[in-house]
């Protein structure tokens, strides 16, 4: 069986926000990340593995990504993350970033489409359900985060499924083109 590059490499888990601020608001950033690359490929490692920095409302620290194609202001810009890619391209180190690409936020806009009505082309992109009889949630199962794992949509007359917070629906990744937007992305 052949073996991939991840199968032996040591993997570096960067998470920006906490990791280099390179200018000075408190935050770090993609920047003060490319100004750590040197001492990153001194440690040995063949790849650093990002943590999310897309747009997003933060209400979990970027795992509620609202849109996957841009960086959100506080870690910097795209050009940011092009000229991390290619420093540390430059350097050896292979660049990992961490997707999250089992749900979004309720600001994306394929959520805010899907929530308005139950025929609109975004419709079937979230797991939605009907009540049980009584209005009640479809089961009882529970968020990770604490709390019911269905929200109510009044416009949709339904619930949505979320495994952490409510403002994280889950995406329905059974259907195709919820599966090739996220392979273009």
């Amino acid at each position: 069986m052949s073996q991939t590059w991840w199968d032996n490499a040591v993997i570096y888990q960067i998470y920006p926000r906490s990791f280099a601020d390179s200018n000075g608001d408190g935050v770090g950033d993609l920047n003060g990340i490319t100004g750590k690359l040197d001492y990153i490929a001194d440690l040995g490692v063949d790849a650093i593995w990002i943590s999310p920095f897309f747009v997003s409302p933060m209400k979990d620290f970027g795992y509620d990504v609202a849109d996957y194609r841009a960086v959100d202001p506080v870690f910097g810009t795209n050009e940011d993350f092009d000229h991390l890619l290619e420093q540390a391209h430059a350097r050896g180190l292979k660049v990992m970033i961490d997707m999250v690409l089992a749900h979004c936020s309720d600001e994306h806009p394929w959520f805010v489409e899907s929530r308005t009505s139950r025929d609109n082309p975004k419709a079937d992109w979230f797991h939605w359900l009907d009540p049980k009889e009584g209005a009640t949630e479809p089961n009882n199962w529970m968020s990770f985060f604490g709390g019911r794992s269905w929200t109510w949509e009044t416009a949709r007359q339904q619930y949505y499924f979320h495994n952490f917070l409510p403002s994280q629906p889950n995406l329905n990744l059974s259907n195709p083109d919820v599966l090739d937007a996220m392979i273009d992305i």
